[in-house]
């Protein structure tokens, strides 16, 4: 792989394997190789309304910081301050705990000694949570979690000169300012038709639901077609419901000329399109969806699905962060906690670049070409935000899901 010598992934894996597990980050900092089951949702970590406070070396949950009034932070000049912008309290609280539990054990790991983590609220009032972030000094912001909560966030980061590093998949609120670290559905489209390709796979039918997630996978299909010679002959769109999903399916099969279908949808829909799909077929379309399947014990277990293919991150390394996880905390993370993790790393291989305490963030660093290693495997961000990431390609088989094209080590 080609890249800038401040980071060499080749160099890592044998570093890697050298030392028998690690992940290793641009700078020769080797962080242990934690990495499970992304189904299971973890209990709360703290009491109901806690709040983390910001890390300063010790393990122990610091007490929660006071919504009604600015807590001044002590001045910093060996730390960089980074917040954490995620929900701790309401519907998503669980999920904002798991991501704020993976930057600790991030900086556990590392023993990182300078970098400050805040984590502030965002479930109530996102821009009032920027602003606070802001005020106090952080040059980067890590989240927000919802694609919705970037423009309040942007509001107030933004003139502050403060980017952000967010955990949406939605590449529509991606720009220079805003790092997106979630995997978008065009993604693992284009992988999986490339493999698709390989096997044979050339005429597509599609069913996709209304939306911006159909949307987006419409177009990744119609795009990784343009890319491998495929052609796209029929595609039929619902609503988000299992008769709609149904109906669609069974127009989809009446119009015929396809060889392979993308569903582009949750597992529940996407049985439920496939069974319709299939019932009374003597010819059965070779299925293909997106990330959403990642996971999901329903989709090896429906028959329906047998032969489907997908593509995701690899959960190699996520099981032994999961374990980590449940020694230190006493429940499972969200799969999504690896990119809290993993950015927490990423704000060290910058700091370990060069960047002073108190100056901005330089995100010129993210877009390096040779891009960089995490718990999900090798990434790098384009110059429009979003992230470019290594994906393997997974086939159900027996009423199991295997790995039938890992994931490349670099780009």
């Amino acid at each position: 792989m080609m890249g800038p010598t401040r980071i060499n992934l080749a160099q890592c894996r044998r570093l890697i394997v050298a030392l028998g597990a690690g992940l290793l980050l641009a700078g020769c900092q080797i962080i242990p190789d934690v990495g499970g089951d992304a189904r299971t949702p973890p209990p709360p970590t703290s009491q109901p309304g806690s709040q983390p406070g910001p890390f300063t070396g010790d393990s122990r949950t610091p007490p929660p910081i006071p919504r009604d009034r600015p807590v001044p932070l002590p001045q910093d000049e060996s730390r960089h301050r980074v917040a954490l912008l995620v929900p701790t309290s309401g519907g998503n609280a669980r999920v904002g705990e798991s991501i704020a539990n993976a930057t600790t054990m991030a900086l556990l790991d590392t023993n990182a000694q300078n970098l400050r983590i805040t984590t502030y609220d965002t479930s109530e009032d996102p821009r009032g949570a920027a602003r606070r972030a802001v005020a106090e000094g952080n040059q980067l912001i890590l989240g927000p979690l919802l694609g919705r909560n970037v423009a309040d966030v942007l509001a107030e980061a933004r003139p502050a000169g403060v980017p952000l590093i967010a955990f949406s998949n939605d590449v529509s609120v991606a720009s220079p300012s805003v790092f997106l670290m979630g995997l978008s559905p065009s993604q693992s489209v284009a992988r999986t038709v490339e493999f698709a390709r390989g096997q044979g796979a050339r005429n597509y039918g599609a069913l996709v639901p209304d939306g911006e997630y159909g949307r987006q996978a419409e177009l990744a299909l119609i795009e990784a077609l343009r890319s491998v010679g495929g052609s796209l002959v029929a595609t039929e769109r619902y609503s988000r419901n299992e008769g709609s999903a149904e109906s669609a399916a069974r127009r989809l099969r009446a119009r015929g000329g396809f060889d392979t279908v993308m569903i582009a949808d949750s597992p529940r829909l996407a049985i439920a399109a496939a069974a319709a799909l299939r019932e009374g077929s003597d010819t059965t379309p070779r299925l293909i969806g997106t990330e959403l399947w990642s996971g999901e014990s329903a989709i090896p277990a429906a028959g329906a699905m047998s032969g489907a293919m997908f593509s995701a991150l690899s959960d190699s390394r996520y099981r032994r962060f999961s374990e980590s996880y449940r020694n230190r905390f006493g429940g499972s993370p969200y799969r999504i906690a690896t990119l809290g993790y993993d950015s927490v790393l990423l704000a060290l291989r910058v700091a370990g670049d060069g960047w002073r305490p108190g100056t901005p963030f330089p995100t010129s660093e993210l877009t390096s070409a040779g891009g960089f290693l995490g718990l999900d495997g090798a990434f790098r961000f384009r110059s429009d935000g979003t992230a470019q990431r290594t994906l393997e390609v997974r086939e159900v088989r027996d009423g199991q899901v295997v790995v039938v094209s890992p994931a490349p080590d670099s780009f």
